[in-house]
């Protein structure tokens, strides 16, 4: 986005005369945090954003992944708005016009991507350093063996295609990095973002034979 200036047009007329004043301001992008059961196209159809707009925005590289808690960057369309107001002035001066032109304000580009490069997503799960799983209840751990046992047998090494792993993974979600506890990690975000919980990726899995 170009730098926002500022015209201000003053008229001075006589001893109470009025003066003219235009502002041009320009729409800040928004933040929006991924709430549970959202998808990126929900985000961008309530936003009026295209997907991709959004994506190369958060430097979001698969669509289909994005987490709860997640803090996104919404661009604007780069439209401004018009204010104008008028003010009166009690110089006796004659008739003059004056042109003022304020400092220009710093490149929003450049803020933006000071804005971006800082922004603080939410932590990834802790991940047990003993079993390379994600800690959960009792009741969550045995919904997630049960997928585990139905995908591959519980076995990391299982690949089936570009399917990978204990949780039959498609591989572009685990950016090359097969280790167990990769697969551990991205799989508890992956039922938490898509289904909310263990529980209910087994019932899904149950009603359709895949999660």
């Amino acid at each position: 986005m170009k730098a926002n200036k500022t015209l201000v047009f003053g008229t001075v007329l006589t001893a109470a005369g009025i003066g003219a004043c235009m502002t041009q301001e320009a729409k800040a992008d928004s933040i929006y945090t991924v709430q549970k059961g959202d998808t990126l196209y929900k985000i961008s159809q309530k936003f009026n954003v295209s997907m991709d707009k959004i994506a190369e925005a958060n430097n979001i590289k698969n669509v289909n992944m994005i987490f709860v808690g997640e803090q996104l960057t919404i661009p604007t369309n780069g439209q401004t708005q018009v204010k104008q107001t008028t003010k009166k002035t009690t110089s006796a001066n004659t008739q003059q016009t004056t042109v003022k032109a304020a400092a220009p304000k710093a490149n929003t580009q450049t803020t933006y991507q000071a804005a971006q490069q800082t922004t603080v997503k939410t932590a990834t799960p802790k991940v047990s350093t003993q079993t390379s799983q994600v800690s959960v209840s009792d009741s969550e751990a045995s919904a997630r063996a049960w997928i585990a046992n139905r995908e591959s047998g519980g076995s990391y090494t299982a690949r089936n295609g570009r399917y990978i792993g204990k949780y039959q993974l498609d591989s572009s979600y685990l950016n090359g990095d097969y280790s167990a506890a990769n697969q551990e990690r991205v799989a508890h975000n992956y039922v938490q973002s898509r289904y909310g919980s263990w529980a209910g990726a087994k019932a899904f899995w149950q009603a359709n034979g895949w999660y």
